[in-house]
């Protein structure tokens, strides 16, 4: 009976640390949050090192595919809108298509966040598996790249032209600026010279 108690509160008190290290792992998640250029950074210094990894090893190849195809899903998915144009009901929200609509932000069906989030894990994921030779698999390379190529052009070719057809655009430089207008400019130095 005591053994079963112990294997009891060994369970415990791996779930309590296992608890404990989740939540410490998202609070410095969390922190990340609004340093993108660094988010970004590490991870392209991820993409290098992963890169470097199988151009070394001269294999895992079909992994690279996997990881390219993931990839173009994630983006397609921060390419687009939460709210899909084509199976929304015509009296229901639109995106603008003229002047004279009312503004609606563009919000994306995939966050900016997520996406990096799912990109950075799959990179690590990857790497970690090149040590693995298990998943070796001997491919001829060149023709997973030219389809992989091919079928990045046919999915890119199809969501420019969603966001042609919707009027739309999923990226915004910045934070928008606004000036003033140059009749107030003017009216000011008016009532100076007087």
């Amino acid at each position: 009976m005591e053994g079963v108690g112990g294997g009891n509160s060994a369970s415990a008190a791996t779930l309590d640390q296992w608890r404990q290290f989740s939540m410490r792992f998202q609070f410095y998640l969390d922190k990340t949050t609004p340093h993108a250029v660094y988010r970004w950074s590490a991870t392209a210094a991820l993409l290098v090192l992963y890169a470097l990894r199988v151009y070394s090893l001269q294999g895992f190849y079909i992994i690279t595919y996997g990881l390219g195809i993931y990839i173009l899903n994630l983006l397609i998915g921060f390419l687009s809108p939460l709210v899909d144009p084509e199976l929304e009901p015509s009296d229901g929200p639109m995106l603008p298509t003229k002047g004279s609509d009312e503004f609606k932000p563009f919000i994306r069906r995939l966050p900016e966040f997520k996406f990096w989030y799912a990109i950075t894990k799959a990179f690590i994921i990857s790497f970690l598996m090149t040590f693995f030779s298990v998943f070796d698999v001997p491919v001829f390379w060149p023709i997973l790249l030219c389809y992989w190529f091919v079928l990045f052009t046919l999915t890119m070719k199809r969501q420019i032209m969603h966001m042609i057809k919707y009027k739309y655009i999923p990226f915004s430089i910045g934070k928008q600026k606004y000036g003033r207008k140059k009749a107030s400019a003017g009216s000011s130095s008016g009532s100076r010279a007087e």
